[in-house]
């Protein structure tokens, strides 16, 4: 079989699941089949439950010093800090309102990794891509929350002291972070948790990713589209083209090969993350374009996710 077509059947069969669920979601709350209350009581229990069990097993069960890659982790913190300086230098010259900066550059830089990233490392690289991505998701949870804080507060000229105490208090809260902190000594010393637990706790990582896309899918509001604006345009090309194509580039010159550079193509080409619209809207931004940034990425990874994958398979990278 040509070459081009396998790796043409190899992409949908990663990425074509991940967003049928997505979509599946939107058409159940269109027919409603599922409705608001479902998607806050789903979103909630996956955030306080099914994802922490998921990341917990998916460490405490591999092999921490077979994982763990100082180098990816501090691409990641470089590009990161790289992608934000970059956006708002470009950013404040044309986008006047503060109230839009902020989201703009929230919008522009912060993925979607806790789903959609685990969903597609899961599917294409098994429990090792699954182990992988937990670690990398523990490390950018606390660095997107704090930038966005950031992003959110300094354009506006208010005091952020108040803030950033309790976003900090809530990350050292947040369930992740406890579940990765939980699952490293199993991971780094090799304990084994008792068949019983394990059993259990697959139970509840099972439900993670499906019920977690049913969520996205039926938050998404297509009508909001005929609001797009500029920002909204620009953040959405920023976080699904440029950024993700520069860092990628970067990190195969860096050196980083196969699994880890996949990883790190996933990670910078994820949509941007649901949880942004709720910052914005708590800290006084633009609600309304953070909402349509998080819709018009997400939609546009289908391809553009689905495109770095096929890449990266021709090339030989996966």
């Amino acid at each position: 079989m040509d070459l081009y077509l396998q790796s043409l059947i190899f992409t949908a069969d990663i990425v074509a699941p991940i967003f049928f669920i997505v979509f599946l979601g939107y058409l159940l709350k269109r027919i409603h089949l599922i409705d608001d209350a479902f998607i806050n009581t789903a979103s909630k229990l996956v955030f306080m439950v099914t994802l922490p069990a998921l990341v917990f097993m998916s460490i405490s069960r591999t092999d921490f010093h077979a994982v763990f890659n100082p180098h990816q982790l501090s691409f990641v913190i470089g590009g990161t800090l790289l992608s934000f300086v970059g956006l708002w230098l470009s950013a404040k010259h044309w986008i006047k309102k503060p109230e839009d900066l902020g989201v703009f550059i929230q919008g522009a830089f912060r993925s979607n990794y806790g789903i959609i990233g685990l969903a597609v490392s899961f599917n294409l690289f098994s429990d090792s891509g699954l182990a992988q991505a937990s670690i990398l998701l523990a490390l950018v949870i606390p660095l997107f929350n704090v930038l966005s804080i950031v992003a959110l507060t300094i354009p506006a000229h208010r005091s952020g002291s108040s803030s950033l105490s309790s976003t900090v208090l809530e990350i050292l809260k947040n369930p992740l972070i406890i579940a990765v902190l939980l699952a490293l000594p199993f991971s780094y010393f090799g304990f084994q948790l008792p068949e019983l637990v394990q059993k259990t706790g697959r139970y509840f990582a099972n439900l993670t990713l499906p019920l977690a896309l049913l969520a996205i899918g039926g938050s998404l509001n297509l009508a909001s589209l005929r609001n797009t604006s500029a920002p909204a345009t620009w953040a959405t090309i920023a976080k699904l083209i440029i950024l993700p194509f520069s860092l990628t580039i970067a990190a195969w010159l860096y050196g980083f090969r196969g699994q880890d550079l996949t990883m790190l193509m996933i990670l910078f080409g994820c949509p941007t993350a649901a949880a942004s619209f709720i910052m914005a809207k708590a800290m006084r931004g633009n609600a309304e374009l953070a909402a349509n940034i998080i819709l018009m990425t997400t939609l546009g990874s289908v391809l553009t996710l689905s495109g770095g994958i096929y890449i990266m398979r021709v090339l030989g990278v996966i």
